[in-house]
Parts: C-alpha cells; structure tokens; sequence
C-alpha cells in the first residue's frame, strides 16, 4: 500500500504529455449589485452586455501625475443591478446542471469583497431564490422519475459509491427506522416557513435529454473553510461558538455536553479527485429536503458583523452535490450490478467570503485572524491562477500551488480538467470600494484567460435503450390481462392474443356435441355457422389484400419521394461539404498564419526584451559614468581650492619670511657700518682728548635728565662678552603641559624663548597627549600692524568629560612681541657743530647704557632692539 500511494501524486504527470484535448477558457461572469442609498456615489458603469467601466471616484488621484483614467473591463457576460435570479440562473448555472446529469462534474464559486452581494447570488432571499435553490429544483424536476429507492446506492468512505439489490437496501432502511437518532427529514414533512419562498420556484426547469435506462440518488454535503481549517456543517455533534466560561481560577468550566467541532482532512482518491475525510453526506429526494439539509448548516456556518456587511461571512462555504446513477440490466427491472457502470458525479458551489482591508473593517482579535486568513486564501487562489495562465501562455511547467492554501487544494481537479469552472464576480459600485473592486477587475480579467480540459463524454453501457419503458408496458399489459381473466395467464405471444380477438368478432360457434344418431340439426348449423365464417373470412382477406395493396402503393409513393428528397439532400450535403472543405482549408491557412504571426511576434518580444536589457545596463553605466565624472569634477574642484588655499598661505609666508630676511639683512648691514662709525669716533676721541684728563661717567640721573645726541645708526656693544641665552620662567613650571607648536611657525631667533620645562611638544592636538598632561599651551603667531611678527601664547586648563575625552578651558594669553631698531628715530651727531667737552664721554656713556638696558632686558625700554611682555588673565565664563 504505501508504495501505491507514493507512485499516486505521480500519475497526473504521466497524463501530461498525452495529445492534449479540446479545453475552455474559464467562464467569467460579472453582476453589479444596486446601491444601498441613492445619494451614494457610483464608480462602475455597465456599458454593454459584456463590458463594464470603472472610473475613480471624486478627489481620488489614481496615477501620480493627477491623470484621470477610466479603466474598461470585458467578461464573458454581465449582468446589470435590474437583472433577475432566473435569467442569471439559465446563463450561468443552467448549463453545469446538465453537465451534472450527462456525467460531468462542475464548479461554480462567486468572488467579490464583502458587501458585494455573493451570498445573496448563491442563496437568494425569500421570494427570489438564488442559484443553488434553483440548481436543485432542476435537478430533481429532471430526475424525479427516475430516482432510485433510498439505500441502493451506498457512498464509501474513499469518494467511491457502491450498489445494492433491493433486499440489502430494504434491509438498511428498516435497519436506519429502528434506530434512535434522528430521521433524514422527508419530503413530505411541512417546509420551514423561513425559508419555503426560497425554493418556491415556478418555472419548472428541467433536462430534456434524461437517460430513462438509468436510476438516479443525489448526495449533499455542506463543508466551510475557517481560517484554513475545514469543518463538517452537517455534523450531529453540537456546535457552540460561544467561548466557555471561567472560573475564578482563570480556567475555563469543564462542561461535559460541549464537543467542539473537529478539522477534517482533505485526500485524493484512486481517480486523483480531492475530497474531505469523515464528511457528512445525506441521500435526499427532493428540492424540500436538499434545501432543508442546506439550511441546517447554513445556520452553523461562521458570521460577523463588520462595518462593511452586517452579516459578513467570515469562511468560505462549499455546498457539494453528488449525482449517483447506473444503468438497468436488460429487463428494465433491477439496478445493474456492477460497479464500473456506475457514474459519480459532482457540482460543488462556492460562496467566498469577501476580502476586505482591516483599515476599513476596525477588525481586531478574531476578527483580524480570519480577515487575514481569507485574505491569505484568496492570494493562494490568485497565485494558483496567475501560474496556470503563465504556464499555459509561455509553456512553462511551473509548479501551481495548490497546497498552499484548504481552498486550491480542495478544488485543484477542477483546474486540471476534470470539469467546467465558472466564476461571477460580484461588484458593489459604490466609491468607497473602488480600489478592492479594481483589484477583483484584474483578477476576474486574468481569470479568463485560463483554459481547463474540457471533460470527456462518459461510456455507454451496451444495453438496448428503451428498457424501462417496454417493462413498464409490459407489466400495464400484464396487469390488464389479470384483471379480465381474474388469474395468471399462459406464457401466449402477442400473435395469439390478435387471434383471439380476431375470432371474437366472428359469430359464436353452436353447440357442437351429437346426443343422437338422427340429430339434423345440430351439423346444419354448424354448417351454416362455418360457411358464414368462410365468407366473413373471405371479405377480411380481399380487405386485407385491397389494403396490402394500397399500403404497398403508398410506400412505393413514399419512397419514391425519400429518395427524390434523399438525392437533393445529397446536392445540397456536397455542395456545404464543399464550402465547409473550403472553410477547413482557409482556417488551416489562417491557423497557420496565426502560428507564424505569434512565433515572429514572440520572436519581436524576446528581441524588445533584449534590448530593453540592454538599454537598461546602458542607462545604468551612464549614470555610473555621470556619477564618476561629478566625483571626479568635485574632487577636482576641491582639490583647486585646496592647492588655492596652500599657494596663498605658502606665498604670504614666503614674503613674510623675505621681508623678515631684508630687515635682518639691513640690521645686519646698519650695525656694520654704525661699528665702524663708532671706531672711527673713538679714534678721533683718542688722538684729540688731552693726557692728563680722565672721563668722568656721568650719573643715570644726569643721562636720563640731559637728551643724548645720537648718531643714525644704534651704538653696538664691541667687544663685549656674549651672552648666555636665558629662558622664561613659566609661573606653573611644577605641572605637567602639552606645548602645541603648529609646523607653520616661524622661528624667531631672539634671545629670548618662551620654554616649558616637562612639556610633551606636539605640532596637532591629539587625545593621548592631552590624557596625559593637565595643561595646555598653544604657539600663535601673527602679523601685527606695523609688520613684525607678534608671537602669541594661549594658555588652557585640561579636564575630562562625561563621555570620556579630553577637553581644554582657556584661561590666558601671553603676547611676546619683536620690534625693529629700524622702526624708531635715532640720535645723531651734529657734524657743523663742534662737539662739546663732554661730547666723547657722552657717546661713551650711551654706548654703556644701552648695552646695560639691553642686557638686562628692563620692559618698555626706548632704547634698542626689546621685547614687551604682557599677561592678560582671561575672564572665566561663569
């Protein structure tokens, strides 16, 4: 067994490559309800009997650029909000009905968003019964002769259907009256007021070509879909959906009448068909009953009220209606006994439930799970559909999933030819559903262009028709027989009952017995009798000839005429067979054409699909290439303002540097020549100044009190002793600093130089040194406005942040400045003038003082080259 099963799933497939048959594209049909108010705003407008057009309602921008657009949708036929049930009923549901009765089995599911009018399609409402009430009625308007006793056909728990004899089934019938529980409710029984307008229907539609040789049962069940689960509404078991009660423990009370309600499982029997497990399925025997047993699982079935439909149904429930039939044996009497002559088939109704978006509905809680959940079996359905389309129009083989959803799986024979598929799509016009009914045009359209095998004609069974009817006959014959002779009757044929009432009607016979040797009149009556008869006889015969005659005439007649008739038959049936050869011809041509227009058009596809790849890498290269280029032009671009910005700094600190070099250059050249000026005084000094008189140094007071007179150039110091290089002291020489000196710094080779001692140097602030040291010195230097070069030192305290870095709290400047000797007006000595007396010790005693003021670097000194040393304390931020 196990090795049957799995060779199973595989035999579809082998089935594939066979000649493929006629197929029909799914039939798809559209109706539009009416709008529940007047006032309401329509967006859907049929405009003929198979085109509807949808427009976006008032202030609803449907493309991005603001463009309105009405979209036009076609369908097999559409059906207007003023149509009936009934004219609906013989386009759509008519045909399935008959295909049930010939063998064939059919689907039939209405599609839509909640509040569309699908449930109202499928079951109708008191007065105007919908499409499943009036498939019943025309089911057993065709059948009901025919029908079989209950219990001859007995279902099987493997989607199968067996045959009984009338004992076994008498058997069971007396065997289900006997037991307790309740009884298939009859058709004789009075009809539920609440629903008997339903299935009042009084047009009597019926089958016209019924097989009269056959006996028929019908079988329903009635399944739903919850949240991917399938649940049997027939089932005797009771049903709450009212959530138990609860305890102060927080436990739910046990309550030993409560059962819930168990999943069924789906399987696939031996002819690869889907079915549900353990489903319950009740003979009936008539629309009454079949109704009756509908509406007892209507009312079980799950319902919510949303603020889109009052009664929402929140699963999708499927009404499945199972034809038995077989044949008569030969008599015409009793079901024929064998199993592969019986035809089992099925018409499965569907009433979806309506997709909706939660947004709309506020679901919550449980009502959110299922919305989701049909939702998720809708998409299954439109993936299902998408991918037959797709392998079917490109010749892919992708894999459908039907698994993936209760629905698909239950229905996936139906896609795979084992019967019609139709679909009405049921639309509310008004605007608050328009994008949800954009989105059921789409998929109705998509729809359509799936195309399922069409089913093959069941076999005939061999025997002579008219079976039924000849035993039918032959017992109204048999039972008038009885009647006249008041007993059975001898096995005569129907030859010797003509006889017999041909001699009825000749005169009575006379008693023929002798009681006498010279009886005379007993054999000259019946002499007379006999030759009355002879003559009768004669007359019956010359009629019977004249009428032999005349019939014979007729027939010749008649022949004659058939085969005058038959010969202009014949020219008239060459003369189509001609055009329809002609026909043929011109469609193969034309079929032909078809095929080279699709394979050239297929071939212009792939080659525009080409070329649209190829224009989109290209497209995609050039906009990489244009991005590279704008990088490469920003880089560019930065990278002048950068070599901009170092030719301008380099360039200001090269003439800064000249100019430094040209001043030094003059000092250097100024104090030459102001030595040798100096020389040249001295000597002078010496060879005029008398012997015996020494100079005598005049005192600060007198030189400060007493102008100088000075020469242009300063008095150097000669031969003085150099002197030793003598650093500033810092006033926190005992903390640990980082002396940041950038590397554009000049140096100023001055004898005094700002020094730190336990300075860690660095030419860029960085995080490490500053961990390490708790103060921080900065070197500036500027231009200052007379042209030298102003040194400034900014001091900091370092201190660490919440975040663990480092950060720096200025708190002073110290500006160290260098002024040129250039710069200020100098002394000169008259040369018209005689010099004084004092003349040489004056000169002496300015020589003296200046290189005293310059050694000891006195501040604010006028007299030679200097430095200016202020402290200014930075004001601390509060």
């Amino acid at each position: 067994m196990k090795g049957v099963r799995a060779k199973m799933p595989r035999r579809p497939a082998l089935k594939k490559p066979s000649p493929p048959g006629p197929k029909d594209p799914v039939g798809v049909y559209c109706r539009v309800r009416p709008l529940g108010r007047p006032d309401q705003e329509c967006c859907i407008e049929v405009i003929n009997e198979s085109t509807v057009q949808i427009h976006p309602p008032d202030g609803y921008r449907i493309f991005r650029n603001g463009e309105y657009r009405e979209m036009q949708y076609s369908f097999k036929e559409v059906f207007g909000t003023l149509v009936a049930q009934k004219e609906l009923f013989d386009v759509v549901a008519k045909p399935l009905v008959e295909d049930l009765i010939r063998g064939k089995n059919g689907l039939l599911f209405t599609y839509g968003v909640t509040g569309s009018g699908k449930t109202h399609t499928m079951t109708g409402s008191p007065g105007d019964g919908g499409l499943l009430p009036r498939c019943l009625a025309m089911i057993f308007n065709s059948i009901g002769p025919f029908q079989a006793k209950r219990f001859v056909f007995k279902l099987d728990d493997k989607n199968g259907v067996d045959v009984q004899c009338e004992v076994d089934a008498l058997l069971e019938r007396q065997k289900r009256d006997a037991m307790p529980v309740p009884k298939t409710p009859s058709g004789k029984r009075q009809i539920d007021p609440e629903f008997a307008d339903m299935i009042n229907v009084q047009d009597h539609c019926k089958v016209e070509e019924v097989d009269e040789d056959n006996v028929y049962s019908v079988f329903v069940s009635y399944i739903e879909i919850y949240n991917n689960y399938i649940y049997d509404l027939l089932e005797e078991t009771p049903f709450d959906l009212i959530k138990p009660k609860w305890n102060n423990c927080n436990t739910p009370v046990r309550n030993g009448d409560f059962i819930p309600p168990q999943s069924k499982i789906l399987r696939e029997d031996q002819n690869h068909n889907m079915y549900v497990t353990g489903c319950t399925e009740v003979e009936v025997k008539s629309t009454e009953e079949a109704f009756e047993v509908f509406w007892k699982g209507q009312k079980k079935r799950r319902i919510a009220n949303t603020q889109l439909n009052r009664e929402s149904s929140r699963s999708h429930g499927v009404f499945i209606i199972k034809l038995a039939q077989a044949p008569l044996d030969a008599d015409g009497d009793n079901v024929l006994q064998e199993k592969e002559q019986i035809t089992l088939s099925q018409l499965s109704l569907v009433d979806l439930a309506g997709s909706e978006r939660t947004n709309r509905t506020k679901a919550e809680g449980n009502r959110l799970r299922e919305a989701g959940n049909i939702n998720q079996s809708l998409m299954t359905l439109r993936t299902c559909i998408e991918v037959l389309r797709e392998n079917q129009m490109y010749g892919t083989n992708k894999m459908v999933p039907y698994r993936d959803s209760k629905l698909t799986h239950l229905f996936k024979n139906y896609f795979d030819g084992e019967g019609k598929v139709r679909m009405i799509v049921c639309v509310n016009p008004k605007a608050e559903d328009y994008e949800e009914s954009l989105q059921v045009m789409r998929f109705a359209e998509m729809t359509q262009e799936v195309e399922v095998a069409r089913p093959v004609d069941r076999p005939l069974c061999g025997l002579t028709p008219g079976r039924r009817f000849r035993n039918q006959a032959f017992r109204e014959e048999l039972a008038q027989k009885l009647e006249i002779r008041g007993g059975p009757i001898s096995g005569e044929t129907e030859e010797q009952s003509a006889s017999e009432i041909l001699l009825q009607n000749f005169p009575p016979l006379p008693s023929c017995e002798l009681l006498d040797i010279n009886d005379d009149q007993t054999l000259p009556k019946l002499t007379g009798v006999l030759e009355e008869r002879h003559k009768l006889r004669q007359k019956l015969s010359e009629e019977f000839a004249k009428n032999v005659l005349t019939f014979k005439t007729i027939l010749r007649e008649l022949d004659s005429s058939v085969m005058s008739k038959e010969n202009h038959f014949q020219g008239k049936l060459s003369e189509k067979e001609k055009v329809i050869t002609g026909q043929k011809t011109e469609l193969e041509r034309l079929e032909k054409k078809i095929k080279t227009l699709e394979y050239k058009i297929e071939i212009l596809e792939k080659t525009a699909t080409i070329y649209e790849e190829d224009k989109r890498h290209l497209q995609q290269e050039l906009e990489s290439k244009s991005q590279k280029l704008q990088r490469q032009a920003s880089d560019k671009r930065r990278l002048e303002a950068r070599l901009q910005g170092m030719v301008a700094e380099t360039t200001m600190k090269w003439e800064k540097e000249c100019e430094r070099r040209v001043a030094a250059k003059q000092l250097e050249m100024q104090n030459k020549l102001w030595v040798k000026d100096e020389k040249l005084k001295q000597l002078k000094a010496i060879v005029t100044e008398p012997k015996n008189e020494k100079p005598e140094r005049p005192s600060r007071e007198r030189d400060r009190e007493k102008p100088i007179p000075r020469s242009v150039s300063p008095t150097p110091v000669p031969n003085a002793p150099p002197v030793r290089l003598r650093h500033r002291r810092s006033r926190s020489a005992g903390e640990r600093w980082v002396d940041h000196k950038p590397p554009s710094n000049l140096p100023t080779d001055t004898v005094m130089q700002p020094h730190v001692p336990h300075a860690i140097t660095v030419a860029a602030a960085s995080e490490k040194a500053l961990a390490k040291c708790d103060k921080y010195m900065l070197t500036h230097q500027e231009l200052a406005s007379d042209g030298e070069i102003e040194t400034k030192l900014i001091k900091g305290d370092v201190f660490k942040t919440r975040g663990g870095g480092q950060a720096v709290q200025f708190t002073e400047i110290e500006t160290l400045k260098q002024e040129s000797p250039t710069g200020r007006k100098r002394r000169s000595s008259p040369s018209n003038a005689d010099p004084p007396e004092d003349a040489a010790d004056s000169e002496w005693t300015d020589v003296e003082t200046r290189c005293s003021v310059a050694v000891e670097m006195r501040a604010g000194s006028a007299l030679g080259p200097g430095y200016q040393h202020h402290a200014m304390p930075k004001r601390r931020k509060p």
